[in-house]
């Protein structure tokens, strides 16, 4: 039992940096950037508060509970803001191999069980394959949107992000999994970018 516990404090213990990652993306008032532990926070409760626009057979629990682990690699690797790289999408295969060796030092330090569980639960939200991970991926993506919206442009001014490269880098995920919220956000963006 004692052994349990300290594996499990140790765990949570390295999770508390995730609050001193800052994120390319302010908080919705503009004041600050956000930090990563916010973030996992704040996709949490979307799934919560939006969960009736997931697909069917999308399992909201599992969706929070992907979303409440999802950015741990980044107390070793950081945040890699999407409009930041050069044009793709994607995170190169150094970050992912980066990410991969963050995920086996990070959740090494729990009991072997929930190191299992929650090393899957992780690498399913990366596959973004399952109806779970496809809804948690959407939700990933549409809250920066929305805090860009509310902060006056954030990162799509800082790094010249034209509506064709956010339709192209973020919409498609958020439609695959919200095509409803998606349909809804592109219009609010729409303005932003014509103006």
């Amino acid at each position: 039992m004692t052994d349990r516990l300290e594996q499990q404090f140790a765990f949570l213990n390295e999770a508390d940096r995730l609050k001193s990652v800052l994120r390319a993306t302010t908080l919705v008032d503009g004041s600050r950037p956000e930090n990563s532990g916010e973030h996992s926070w704040h996709l949490a409760l979307y799934a919560l508060v939006l969960a009736d626009q997931a697909g069917p057979g999308v399992d909201i629990n599992r969706v929070i509970r992907m979303l409440l682990i999802h950015d741990l690699v980044e107390i070793d690797v950081g945040d890699v803001p999407i409009h930041s790289q050069n044009g793709h999408a994607h995170a190169s295969v150094e970050t992912q191999a980066a990410e991969a060796k963050a995920a086996d030092r990070i959740f090494g330090l729990l009991p072997a069980d929930l190191r299992d569980d929650l090393r899957a639960l992780w690498e399913e939200f990366e596959a973004a394959q399952t109806p779970d991970a496809v809804f948690a991926k959407s939700l990933d993506r549409v809250q920066p949107v929305m805090a860009n919206l509310k902060s006056g442009g954030g990162t799509w001014a800082t790094y010249n992000v034209t509506f064709e490269q956010l339709e192209s880098r973020v919409g498609v995920k958020i439609a695959r999994g919200a095509p409803g919220i998606w349909h809804w956000v592109k219009e609010m963006a729409l303005p932003w970018f014509k103006a």
